[in-house]
């Protein structure tokens, strides 16, 4: 097991001027820094490439789907920009030796409306239709997609784990897979235990390891030594990464309803959350 934080804890948007972070991030103790792109015209890739190479920090690429970002959108721009992005992030990841690009791939965050069931079926098609096209791309490149479900509060599409296992049996490409992020799962699941149980080694890709108010891992009420014994069960031995929040964007702000700050500091959140992962997973 390796753990990781991702930068959104202290800047939004990531970019060249943020790298001071990869150095924290290593002196931190973390195996992984987690590098969402909000903007990737706004980070010098090669010179990030071979700073965490110098380092021996592993990299993962996260998405931020804003609305125009959204593969499911009655838009055809819109969809024609989401599948872009997701294209484009695939291509990065592979170029960091990210093993998989995740998110909520389907749609936009914050996307939240009451609609017609002809409607959703729709908005379903075309999100399905997209992302078997993203996986043709994730397949050249060697990365894995990491569907992520989202609370009832940031999206109307895919919240459970029942139902993002049905996107990915219908999509039906060995690329896509599940990302589960713990903080979305105590809203939603009846069991994340269960839920890790049922999604099994084969199709979980990547963990979130995030509290119950989305402050520092540990102090809230999950259940931890739950989650961690349903890894165990099904051989789990990816990463998990703290993804919360620090300094965000307006954007962000809006769409993950973050209004005040989740702790002291981002960085007594960060080195505290990874003392805990460590005496969780006992390593």
């Amino acid at each position: 097991m390796q753990f990781g934080v991702s930068t959104f804890l202290w800047a939004s948007p990531f970019s060249t001027n943020s790298f001071d972070l990869v150095y924290k991030i290593k002196k931190m103790g973390f195996d992984i820094i987690e590098v969402p792109i909000e903007n990737k015209a706004l980070i010098d890739w090669p010179k990030l490439k071979g700073l965490v190479d110098q380092l021996g920090l592993k990299v993962t690429i996260s998405g931020a789907f804003g609305s125009e970002r959204d593969i499911s959108s009655l838009n055809p721009t819109i969809r024609g920009n989401g599948l872009k992005y997701i294209q484009d992030c695939i291509e990065i990841a592979a170029f960091m030796g990210s093993p998989i690009f995740g998110g909520p791939l389907y749609s936009a965050v914050g996307k939240t409306r009451f609609i017609s069931d002809e409607q959703k079926k729709r908005e379903r098609e075309f999100c399905v239709d997209n992302l078997r096209l993203a996986g043709k791309t994730a397949a050249d490149f060697g990365v894995i997609l990491g569907l992520e479900p989202l609370n009832r509060f940031e999206s109307d599409m895919v919240n459970t784990v029942d139902q993002a296992l049905s996107i990915v049996m219908e999509v039906d490409t060995p690329n896509l897979k599940i990302q589960l992020d713990t903080f979305h799962g105590n809203i939603e699941e009846k069991n994340i235990g269960d839920s890790i149980r049922k999604i099994g080694k084969s199709l979980l890709c990547h963990i979130q390891g995030n509290e119950s108010d989305r402050g520092t891992p540990g102090t809230g009420n999950l259940d931890w030594f739950g989650i961690k014994n349903a890894l165990f069960d099904i051989g789990y031995d990816g990463a998990i990464v703290i993804e919360t929040f620090g300094a965000v964007s307006e954007e962000i702000a809006k769409a993950t309803c973050i209004w005040r700050p989740l702790a002291e500091s981002s960085d007594e959140l960060a080195m505290q959350g990874l003392e805990f992962y460590k005496r969780c997973f006992d390593l």
